[in-house]
This record gives structure tokens, C-alpha cells and sequence, in this order.
């Protein structure tokens, strides 16, 4: 793993120290010796991490932590606090400042690594939806693709073997997020895969249960992969919390626990987890509108020219038939002459609907452009294919098309073409050819009919 991490220390000793660690790594290292310095790296230059002294003079820590934070070219920086302070209030003030963690000097070399390789993960897939969510902002999903909203209510659900233990941490999480408590492991691993929750904290209290299998298999599965995971250890469990962090534990909370920390770290990832749900989000919706014809819901032509190639392989290897339909509304130009574009889109829209109705689960229906629309269908010999056609051919003809911009009914018919797939050497381009070579038949023929491409 690398990545460039900013080393930031008014001491040149300490600066040097963490330096020769990091690079033993492999890892890119910059240095700054304040934080005005920090700030204007970090807004220059890209930056996996960032390693921050607190006790800095003219600008500390926690400001300079707060203005990384502020900043929308900074904010998903992971900040850790590496300091001389070990008071709780201090990691609290640090929280809520936006840093990911705290090191206390002098720095354990085992928790160094972990945590920077743990941090460096999370920004990694932390970047990677933030540089897909990009396109969202180019059509039209701006408010989706927000990191900024207001704090939404938190699930969390916490795993703890003990009630005494159990109680005072829902005492400290109840005013946050709805909690809820499991003690057994194995029946916990099932809600959290049945439900929806932001948050799972576990508590290594279990006498006869290790509680790193839990977080393991949390991150094996695909419905809790992405949840976020907190685990609560004792002090000195050095080993327990690096095992935790390369199996994919996001962050840790050492007993006796504070709950005003224990707030601080959770709505932390609770806040991160919602971020991210959102960019997930509004990935999807960008793949999908990628794909999809906005005015009918059908799959587009950059769709259908990426699919209907894998769809001819697979029947080819098979042995199996295959046929396409090409179909266009007769006369469509009249239809918007006469009643305007707003009324020629509501009678494509009612024919996808219409060719939704006709085709089979297994069938590929597209908008091909204009008009015209594709309808691939697998295992379809061209009798089957020609029987198909002549429904949707039918279900047009059969029932007239609303105009509402005219408060009107209008006769619509449509011309179709099928081609089929041929035993060898056959492509997409020319079985597309033969089946709109189909269809220009059929309109030269008189229109609202079937016609097949010859073999």
C-alpha cells in the first residue's frame, strides 16, 4: 500500500522520527513545521493523511484540524492527532474537531502502521465514490451527491455480552441514534444483515467468543460490508486493536470507556457511513441514467449496443436461436406536426409501455432513437419472434393513444422487422441490418405489418 502522508510537528525531531518510520513503510512523506504550512500543502498538493501535532505555536492542532475539516477540498482528509495529551477531554475536543484518531506520544510503532494503513483504506474507497459521484453533478444530482447535509438520525447496534455494560452504553448512545442491543454474536451477525443500521459496536467482553470472528465475517458479507464497525477493548490490548484494524474495523474505544468519546467517535462514523450512502446513491442513479432513456424508462441504445453482443456469444456458444425486433411508429411526424414534440413524448411514452407489456422477463427492450425501439429476444426462434411482433403489432393498433394536449385520442400503428440470428460469423451490426432492412419492407409494403429478413 502507498500514499503520501503530511508529517505535521513544530519539533524537527519528532517530524524526523515519524518521517523514517513512514518511509521504512514505503509511504511518500511531506512535512510541515506549522499549520499555516499544513493548510497550504494540503490545498496544493493531494494528501492521503494527515499525522498533526496539537501543541503547535500560533495555530494548534485542533484549528488547524477544524480548517481542513471547514474546507470542501480537505474535508475527507483522515486526520489523526498525534500528541502528548492523554485526557479525555482532549480526544473529545479533538472528535469534534473532525480528527479520525489520536497516537499518544511517544508513538507505539505497531498502532502508527495499523492506523495509517486502516485510515488510508477507508479514504481509498472514500475517493473512489467521491470521483464516480462527480458525474452526478454534471446531470442534475448535485443535492444527492452532498457530503453536507444536516446530521440525520443514527442505527446503531451494539454487541455486548454484559447488561451492566450494556446500560451504560445505551445510557450514552441513546440521545444520539436508535440503539439497539444483541448479546449473542451469531444472533446479532442476522440483524445486521436483515436490517438497516449505521453503526455496529462490539464490546470484547465475550468470556468464550472472540469477538475479531464477529467484525470478520460483518465484513465478509455483502448486505454488512460497508457498515461501519467500533469495537470496545481494554487498555493494553495493542495486539487485539491492530488485528481489528487490518481485518477492517474502523475505529476503537479503550475501557474504562468515556462516554462523551464514545458519542464523539460514533456520530463520527455514523456521519461518514450516511456520506458515503449518498455517493453510493448517486453512483447508481449516474450508471442508471447512463443506461436508461429519460423520457420512456427503457434501456438506450448505448445499452443495447454493449448488450446485445454478450447476448449473441452466449447463444451462439449454446447452440441456442436468438432473435431482434425492430419496430417504428407509422407516421410519428404527423403526430408532432399535428399535435405538437409534448404530445409526440407522451405517445412514445404509452408505446414503451405498450412494448413493456408485450415482451417476455428474458427479453431486451430498448429505445433505439426517434421512433424506433429493439426488442432483442434469446432462445426465440423466428416463428417465436414473428408471433411476438405480431402481438405488440396488435396491442398498438387495438386501442387508440390519449392526446391530453388536445383532449383527444389518436390511431396509432406501427411497422416491425425481425431478424434472427445465423449459425456462423453473424454480428450485431448485421443482424441489426437485416432486421431494419425487415422494417423498411414493411413500410414500403403499406405499414402496420410484420415482415422477417430472409435467412
Amino acid at each position: 500500500m502507498t500514499a503520501r502522508i503530511l508529517v505535521v510537528d513544530d519539533v524537527p525531531a519528532n517530524v524526523k522520527l515519524l518521517e523514517a518510520r513512514l518511509l521504512a513503510e514505503y509511504f511518500d512523506v511531506l512535512t510541515a513545521g506549522d499549520g499555516q504550512s499544513a493548510l497550504a500543502i494540503c490545498e496544493k498538493t493531494p494528501v492521503d493523511l494527515v499525522l498533526l501535532d496539537i501543541m503547535m505555536p500560533g495555530m494548534d492542532g485542533f484549528e488547524v484540524c477544524e480548517r481542513l475539516k471547514a474546507n470542501s477540498r480537505t474535508a475527507h482528509i483522515p486526520v489523526v492527532m498525534v500528541t502528548a495529551l492523554d485526557q479525555p477531554s482532549d480526544r473529545v475536543r479533538g472528535l469534534k474537531a473532525g480528527a479520525d484518531d489520536f497516537l499518544t506520544k511517544p508513538v507505539n510503532d505497531l498502532q502508527l502502521m495499523s492506523r495509517v494503513k486502516s485510515l488510508v483504506r477507508l479514504k481509498n474507497v472514500s475517493d473512489e465514490l467521491r470521483l464516480r459521484a462527480q458525474t452526478a453533478h454534471t446531470i442534475g444530482l448535485q443535492d444527492l451527491a452532498r457530503p453536507d447535509r444536516p446530521d440525520e438520525p443514527g442505527n446503531i447496534l451494539l454487541v455486548d455480552a454484559r447488561a451492566s455494560s450494556q446500560e451504560r452504553l445505551l445510557r450514552a448512545l441513546k440521545p444520539i441514534a436508535d440503539v439497539s442491543v444483541i448479546s449473542d454474536p451469531q444472533a446479532a451477525l442476522f440483524e445486521a444483515a436483515e436490517s438497516n443500521f449505521d453503526l455496529v459496536i462490539v464490546n470484547a467482553n465475550f468470556d468464550d467468543y472472540d469477538p475479531l470472528r464477529l467484525c470478520s465475517q460483518l465484513r465478509s458479507l455483502e448486505r454488512t460490508r460497508f457498515i461501519p464497525i467500533l469495537l470496545v477493548t481494554e487498555q493494553g490490548r495493542d495486539e487485539m486493536v491492530v488485528r481489528a484494524l487490518e481485518l477492517g474495523v474502523t475505529d476503537y474505544v479503550m475501557r474504562p470507556v468515556d462516554p462523551n468519546e464514545l458519542v464523539a467517535r460514533s456520530l463520527t462514523q455514523i456521519r461518514r457511513k450516511h456520506c458515503n450512502d449518498r455517493l453510493r446513491a448517486s453512483v447508481q442513479q449516474t450508471i442508471e441514467l447512463a443506461i436508461t432513456d429519460d423520457l420512456t424508462g427503457l434501456h438506450n441504445r448505448r445499452y443495447l449496443d454493449n448488450h446485445l453482443k454478450v447476448l449473441m456469444d452466449r447463444a451462439a456458444a449454446r447452440g441456442r436461436p436468438l432473435s431482434i425486433c425492430i419496430t417504428d411508429i407509422d407516421r410519428f411526424k404527423h403526430i408532432n406536426d399535428t399535435y405538437g414534440h409534448d404530445a409526440g413524448d407522451e405517445v412514445l411514452r404509452e408505446f414503451a409501455n405498450r412494448v413493456r407489456a408485450t415482451v417476455r422477463g428474458a427479453d431486451l427492450a430498448c429505445r433505439f432513437g426517434g421512433e424506433e425501439f429493439v426488442i432483442v429476444m434469446p432462445d426465440t426462434t423466428p416463428e417465436m419472434a414473428a408471433i411476438v411482433a405480431e402481438r405488440l403489432r396488435l396491442m398498438v393498433e387495438s386501442r387508440a393513444f390519449a392526446i391530453p394536449q388536445a383532449d383527444t385520442v389518436h390511431s396509432v400503428t406501427a411497422s416491425l422487422g425481425i431478424s434472427s440470428l445465423r449459425a456462423e460469423g453473424d454480428t450485431p451490426e448485421a443482424l441489426l441490418k437485416r432486421a431494419d432492412m425487415a422494417l423498411y419492407q414493411a413500410k414500403n409494403n403499406g405499414r402496420n405489418r410484420v415482415v422477417a429478413a430472409a435467412a
